[in-house]
């Protein structure tokens, strides 16, 4: 059925008014001020990730040892960052003999029951077609995905390493909250899917967190001996953990601890 002018105008007039609604609601989700006694990195730290950015992906340095077991890996980026972020880490543990794959899903915009339950039948697939349980390795928010999808699929996962992720304390410990809550809609308070962020998923959960992190607090990335069995510090920006060579030692050198 054709559809008149009149019709034309109103339904513009109503996704008009629709779109106004969201700029408003996403815009009182950047003004919501940070809950008293949150503390985030020092603003110093976070020019430091500026000064990353501007310095590009760093090289490994020499070739990795052998992995005592090689076995699959997914990775899963950080917020806003595509899979061809973390390509030298990737590369390194390729070179060391795992089976690296992304996580399939483009650029990481924040959860949805849509994109969860993607990963959730990927990490099974995955496992099955290794006949072997998955290492889940992400940054960041990734490392949230990872965390969460270990809980609730635990045969399928054989242990989860978080590069930078903002696991325990508060959501809204960091310096990217609001940018979060503007481009995905919702609180960080408040996620699509259902999520248990501080327990300990069932397997082994290595912590690789940094002092120098300028976008995600030390302590929430480090957590609680009872939300991980280790913590690691290391001495890289948190744009750095997709692409540090002392970080794609330390993952290999946990990865033959687990």
């Amino acid at each position: 059925m054709a559809i008149t002018a009149n019709d034309f105008w109103r339904l513009a007039g109503e996704r008009a008014v629709r779109a106004r609604g969201e700029i408003a609601r996403r815009s009182a989700l950047a003004r919501e001020p940070r809950p008293e006694g949150v503390r985030a990195p020092p603003l110093r730290f976070l020019w430091g990730e500026l000064a990353s950015l501007r310095r590009g992906v760093r090289r490994s340095v020499g070739e990795p040892a052998k992995a005592l077991r090689p076995q699959p890996i997914m990775l899963l980026p950080g917020f806003g960052a595509h899979p061809a972020r973390m390509r030298p880490l990737a590369n390194a543990l390729r070179a060391a003999g795992h089976e690296v794959h992304e996580w399939g899903l483009g650029f990481n915009l924040g959860p949805t029951e849509q994109n969860f339950a993607f990963l959730m039948r990927r990490v099974g697939m995955l496992a099955r077609q290794h006949q072997a349980p998955v290492a889940l390795i992400g940054w960041s928010l990734g490392g949230l995905f990872a965390r969460e999808i270990a809980r609730r699929q635990q045969e399928s996962v054989s242990c989860v390493i978080t590069l930078g992720t903002p696991f325990s304390g508060s959501p809204r410990a960091n310096n990217a909250w609001r940018a979060y809550q503007v481009i995905t809609g919702h609180s960080v308070d408040a996620p699509p899917v259902e999520c248990e962020l501080r327990g300990k998923p069932p397997v082994p959960t290595i912590a690789l967190w940094s002092p120098r992190d300028g976008v995600v607090h030390p302590r929430s990335a480090a957590g609680w001996p009872d939300e991980r069995d280790r913590a690691v510090a290391l001495r890289c920006t948190h744009l750095g953990f997709a692409s540090a060579p002392e970080v794609s030692v330390e993952v290999l050198r946990q990865l033959d601890r687990v």
